[in-house]
């Protein structure tokens, strides 16, 4: 059976903040050697090796995993200092419940075998996993095809979490940790193989689109060429009033652009758009890359941050995730929320009522082991669908009976 524990800090030193983290995490309940598994979600100003060398020697028996984002999310609130660190401290009753895939070398074309490579990994290591867990670069990646990978080794009824890291929203260089070693394009997958854990999950944005939307005329996988006729980033930096060779960091708050959802899942999104981040432009040829696959004739819409949506559909979300969870006990909860969704968007005061709005229906009493982070994009299943999202707020609850 497999046991969590979570902390997060705002300590400038490195070091001690994982130290600090990890203890506090633990609280006492469990000694460092029972750890297993170490997840850990940080901001860009941290020193990276010196956090994964730290967790590793405390823990050194566990297998140390994680990314940067451009804020963390624990029990304790949310924080989006330049230097934040979050942790999920694991044990296992038996070392073969968990198992972890690598990739070292991911971009959009190579996403498919990659992932199917760290998926096959994992089975070869557990064959029972019922849960998988999954950071990837957020820069040059397409999602959709991570998912088809992973689904091709396990099928698509195993349920995916995760996120693809963030920089501090610049979106020019982003990490991933992997036992010992801190990747730039890179992907780390975790398997979880305990029968008696559930994964109920819930997701939701609240943007709205504008307009009628442009037709993608050229595209290939996941990058376009072209969007009626033009050159694609050029085209939409015109539409913003922006210069043509504008950077996408500082337009992620404002160029969500949003593909219309299949009918089945409108209903369940509460939405009929799923929104996509841009965070790579080829100043070459105008092109710019999608984090998942795009085909020509796509219709695809700029989307409007809708604050009223905003808390009415987190509302909704919560409601239908205790619904979901019923009599269940929660063990843990791991939470991917946009970046955009953090300071970019809100100011401390309604920040910290949307998170309270979060842990309060899950932890009336007290927050559990919670461990989320403000990335670039959510894996999350929607009405047992796995699939890849922006702009949301992603919770995922584990449970047993």
């Amino acid at each position: 059976m497999i046991s969590f524990y979570s902390a997060s800090n705002g300590l400038i030193n490195s070091k001690r903040a994982m130290e600090s983290a990890i203890c506090d995490a633990i609280e006492g309940e469990t000694d460092l050697s029972s750890i297993d598994l170490v997840v850990f979600h940080c901001t860009i100003g941290h020193d990276l090796d010196v956090l994964t060398q730290t967790a590793s020697t405390l823990c050194p028996g566990a297998k140390v995993v994680g990314c940067t984002c451009a804020g963390v999310i624990g029990k304790e609130g949310a924080n989006e200092n330049l230097r934040a660190l979050a942790v999920m401290a694991v044990s296992a009753s038996a070392q073969q419940e968990i198992a972890v895939g690598v990739s070292t070398h991911l971009n959009g074309k190579s996403s498919f075998e990659e992932a199917r490579k760290m998926a096959l990994a994992i089975k070869e290591q557990q064959a029972g996993t019922n849960i998988v867990q999954l950071y990837a670069t957020g820069i040059d990646v397409a999602c959709d095809q991570l998912i088809a990978g992973i689904e091709s080794a396990f099928g698509p009824e195993l349920p995916i979490l995760g996120g693809t890291a963030s920089d501090n929203m610049r979106a020019e260089r982003t990490f991933q940790f992997a036992n010992g070693e801190v990747l730039e394009h890179g992907a780390v997958l975790v398997g979880y193989a305990d029968p008696s854990l559930n994964l109920h999950a819930a997701v939701h944005h609240g943007f709205s689109p504008i307009g009628t939307g442009y037709t993608v005329t050229k595209s290939l996988h996941n990058q376009i060429f072209e969007i009626e006729g033009q050159a694609a980033w050029p085209f939409l930096m015109e539409k913003l009033g922006l210069p043509a060779d504008q950077h996408p960091g500082p337009c992620i708050p404002i160029a969500g652009m949003g593909e219309r959802l299949s009918a089945d899942l409108q209903s369940a999104y509460h939405n009929e758009h799923i929104l996509r981040v841009i965070t790579k432009v080829d100043p070459s040829d105008g092109s710019f890359f999608f984090p998942s696959d795009c085909p020509e004739g796509t219709t695809i819409w700029f989307s409007e941050r809708n604050e009223e949506l905003i808390f009415q559909g987190l509302e909704t979300m919560m409601a239908d995730l205790v619904g979901q969870i019923g009599d269940e006990k929660i063990v843990a909860v791991y939470h991917t929320d946009c970046a955009a969704r953090g300071r970019a968007l809100f100011d401390k005061i309604l920040k910290e009522e949307i998170i309270h709005r979060m842990q309060h229906p899950l932890f009336p009493t007290g927050v559990g082991p919670w461990l989320g982070m403000y990335g670039f994009g959510e894996f999350t299943p929607l009405a047992g669908k796995n699939l890849f999202h922006n702009y949301t707020t992603s919770i995922y609850a584990l449970t047993r009976a």
